[in-house]
């Protein structure tokens, strides 16, 4: 009984999360697309700027960074992060429309190349990135270029959340792979039959090493360099920056990361991010908790 009380409590906990959400995206069916995507950005941008327990969060990872930002700067930023936030996360729930997109995508790097030479030749491809930007503009352009591409992802605790946010990356290239052995068995077989797939690093990794990002130590996954010296994979950085009013992007496909040994190739990976992070902080979810336990 109490474990039955205590599902349908948690249930109805999940409907009360979504609900503002849901709204929001109701609210705003009629408009068009950038339209819509900039009205949830807005409004996520005012909950980061007035809500405090998200704005005590936001204050406590970016003053581990920017130990000197004055407090105006610092709501400024965590307005406008919220802002590309809310704007990312409505281009994913609609990743089918986004995807066809294509006149918003600047594409660029040397990287891009290297990544359709492994294509032509039938091999994988791990390409990697943060919850900078738009990240799914990194997929979408490969998609176009008939290279789709997998992600891993991890699921979400809110059963609302995690069927819509599923969905829309499913949009945007299959397969997806959750974090865990499961997943790791499945994107192996993936990368081993010439698929590409995407992996986000940015993430805490409770059994990874730690290592300098931001200038500061993280504990970092290597399983990225790892699959791509065990199978002789290219290691490609790839980032979607907003440009111009927010509903364009610049993608970057940075060269490919030498194959050395796993922890240099990494910290390139974090030194490659930051940098693009330290360009545009407001581009960058800096609610990941990504210092905790290092």
């Amino acid at each position: 009984m109490t474990r039955t009380f205590l599902r349908g409590l948690a249930s109805v906990w999940h409907h009360l999360r979504y609900i503002p959400l849901l709204s929001a995206l109701t609210l705003s069916r009629w408009r068009s697309f950038e339209m819509r995507s900039r009205a949830l950005g807005l409004a996520i941008g005012w909950v980061m700027r007035w809500f405090p327990p998200a704005r005590r969060r936001f204050d406590r990872e970016v003053l581990r960074v920017f130990p000197q930002m004055p407090r105006g700067a610092r709501a400024r930023l965590s307005r406008d992060m919220g802002r590309h936030m809310g704007q990312t996360l409505f281009e994913i729930f609609h990743c089918a429309e986004f995807q066809t997109r294509h006149e918003r995508f600047a594409v660029s790097g040397p990287g891009l190349a290297a990544l359709q030479t492994a294509h032509a030749a039938g091999k994988g491809a791990i390409i990697v990135s943060g919850h900078f930007g738009q990240w799914e503009a990194v997929r979408a352009v490969l998609k176009a270029r008939d290279m789709e591409t997998g992600a891993v992802y991890r699921p979400q605790t809110n059963l609302h959340y995690q069927r819509r946010l599923l969905a829309g990356i499913e949009a945007g290239g299959r397969p997806i792979l959750e974090t865990g052995t499961i997943g790791t068995k499945a994107l192996v077989r993936h990368l081993r039959s010439g698929g590409f797939i995407a992996i986000l690093l940015d993430e805490k990794y409770a059994e990874g090493v730690r290592m300098p990002f931001l200038g500061l130590p993280a504990l970092t996954s290597l399983a990225a360099a790892q699959l791509a010296l065990k199978y002789d994979l290219p290691m490609v950085p790839a980032y979607g920056t907003r440009i111009g009013d927010g509903s364009s992007f610049d993608v970057v496909f940075e060269e490919a990361i030498p194959h050395t040994d796993s922890q240099t190739m990494t910290r390139r990976f974090n030194d490659s991010l930051s940098a693009r992070i330290l360009a545009n902080p407001d581009q960058w979810y800096w609610l990941l908790r990504r210092w905790d336990g290092a």
